[in-house]
């Protein structure tokens, strides 16, 4: 049998990709650029050219596959019930689905869908401290408006529950809020990543309306701008309350943000 991971290479496929190999299971990645994926990748992995938001073009890549990891991402609301319909006739028999922060029309699409199925529902990435690299390098200074508090759940652990859910009985149909061992403020990340850099790092408060600018500078249209920004002054009770769900699908605790920041501190030195 045959695992097709879709954004095999981004913040969680890669770790899907990875958890599978690792427990013997054959995978397929599906990645717009298979000669760079092919470095991020382990080997062994069936490398196929094509994105999920086309799905019309996936019927090769579909071929044989009886399991199907779908990451939801921008433009996949629109044809992700296609996905899934030609995902079904295809001869796939369970889904996992990182959602895109609620349930729209591809997660209740995969839930009509009459095979077996899991949402992964991860709170905030570690990874997304990733953003303030650049600022630590070249100041030793975060920007942010609130000193807010995140349970943020490493990448990785999204990629072993999915993983978990594709591959083993007993899933089907859960919705697995994620998050990681601790809920943590932006100072104490800070203080955790001065630490581990051997550099002190500043905390800058900027406004509501500078970050939703800033945001915009970057592409992001206003109105994800301002619900991004909005979250972030009034975070959700999912997103700041730690939950066990890790362990008790993988076996095993989640990591931690001091775990994340050793496997990436270097980043952030000059």
């Amino acid at each position: 049998m045959t695992t097709l991971v879709t954004g095999a290479t981004g913040n969680t496929g890669r770790h899907v990709v990875t958890e599978l190999v690792r427990r013997g299971d054959r995978v397929r990645a599906l990645t717009r650029n298979p000669a760079a994926a092919a470095a991020k990748l382990p080997s062994g992995v069936e490398l196929v050219a094509g994105t999920h938001t086309a799905p019309a073009t996936l019927a090769a890549a579909l071929d044989g596959v009886t399991r199907l990891h779908i990451t939801v991402t921008a433009g996949l609301a629109e044809v992700g019930p296609e996905l899934v319909q030609r995902a079904v006739d295809a001869g796939v028999r369970r889904m996992t689905v990182v959602w895109g922060g609620g349930v729209g029309p591809v997660e209740q699409a995969v839930a009509e869908s009459g095979v077996e199925w899991t949402l992964v529902e991860p709170q905030e990435f570690m990874s997304n401290t990733s953003g303030w690299i650049d600022s630590i390098r070249a100041e030793g200074v975060v920007r942010e408006p609130y000193d807010r508090t995140s349970a943020l759940v490493h990448e990785a652990d999204i990629g072993v529950v999915a993983a978990t859910a594709l591959l083993e009985d007993g899933h089907a149909g859960q919705s697995y809020n994620l998050t990681g061992p601790e809920s943590l403020t932006t100072h104490e990340r800070l203080e955790m990543l001065s630490d581990a850099i051997g550099r002190d790092i500043s905390f800058v408060r900027i406004s509501h309306e500078q970050a939703i600018d800033r945001l915009i500078a970057t592409g992001v249209p206003r109105a994800d701008a301002e619900y991004v920004v909005g979250w972030y002054a009034a975070p959700n009770i999912e997103s700041t309350t730690v939950v066990d769900t890790v362990e008790r699908v993988t076996g095993r605790p989640a990591r931690t943000f001091a775990d994340w920041v050793t496997e990436h501190a270097d980043r952030f030195r000059r």
